[in-house]
């Protein structure tokens, strides 16, 4: 596996990675949620480099990814950095498949016309700006800054102890024994080197909310997590299952948490593999 921070393979020592970028094939864009990093796409950029060209960026302010200036950091400014690395590959538009946050800034580069397809896996974003949703959202990330700030104080033995790992794996996975110890290791750590953890939160009430997603041309497919502790469907998916054409999937995902690629790589590789090919098949009835 080739990450642009250096040669290295999954099973080193935990360090920060600029991108992933493996594979070779239909080009195939990854992108992390919130606090995390590329690391939780391994197991899945693994099962896809057979057939497409991957490539898995760190974003803004996070963990191995670009800094920044400034108190403030938006999903424009995120997108923006994502399009100058698109077109530093030569990539005019790519298959996209984002993760929380990820799904959101996949959604704007849909807009911008980069994706041939979407995957959007528990998606944030689907609030109305300002809304009660997005105000919950803020809070629940706003009680987790004092344990990040204690967690950056502790020796790695203490942040990556057993406990600490279960209770990560308690919120991010519905399979916490699936979950392997290196992706929620690599959680812990990107949490606590989130330099946009506070920039992305003092902004979050002056982020727009999405545009009209039924005007959306992109083939889109909505994975839903039904054990998502972060942003529940039953809240915040209303919007997506509403506003998306008629012609997008509308996928519900039994026994996973919020970033199911730790716990089902398989099914989530499968998932994005089929809507690519799936393209393919609509570009050759064309």
């Amino acid at each position: 596996m080739t990450m642009t921070s250096g040669t290295t393979k999954p099973t080193v020592p935990l360090a920060p990675v600029r991108a992933l970028h493996i594979g070779s094939g239909d080009p195939l864009l990854l992108l992390h949620g919130f606090m995390m990093s590329p690391h939780c796409w391994e197991q899945v950029a693994e099962r896809m480099s057979s057939h497409c060209e991957v490539f898995a960026p760190a974003f803004t302010g996070h963990w191995g990814g670009p800094d920044f200036n400034g108190w403030y950091l938006d999903i424009s400014t995120l997108a923006d950095r994502i399009e100058d690395q698109l077109d530093e590959l030569g990539w005019r538009t790519c298959h996209i498949a984002g993760n929380s946050l990820g799904g959101w800034v996949g959604f704007e580069l849909a807009r911008r016309g980069r994706a041939r397809t979407l995957t959007a896996i528990a998606p944030a974003g689907g609030w109305q700006t300002p809304s009660t949703q997005q105000v919950r959202v803020g809070i629940k990330f706003l009680s987790m800054i004092p344990f990040v700030e204690i967690g950056k104080r502790l020796p790695p033995a203490l942040t990556h102890s057993a406990l600490v790992r279960q209770a990560v794996a308690l919120v991010l996975s519905k399979n916490t024994a699936a979950a392997p110890r290196r992706g929620i290791e690599a959680a812990i750590t990107s949490a606590l080197n989130c330099r946009a953890m506070l920039p992305m939160l003092v902004s979050g009430l002056r982020f727009p909310a999405l545009e009209d997603l039924s005007t959306l041309k992109t083939p889109v497919r909505l994975l839903m997590c039904d054990n998502d502790r972060v942003i529940p469907n039953r809240i915040y998916a209303r919007r997506f299952l509403q506003e998306l054409p008629d012609s997008a999937d509308r996928i519900l995902i039994h026994d996973v948490g919020h970033v199911p690629m730790l716990e089902a790589p398989d099914r989530i590789a499968t998932l994005i593999a089929e809507h690519v090919y799936a393209s393919r098949t609509r570009l050759r009835a064309v």
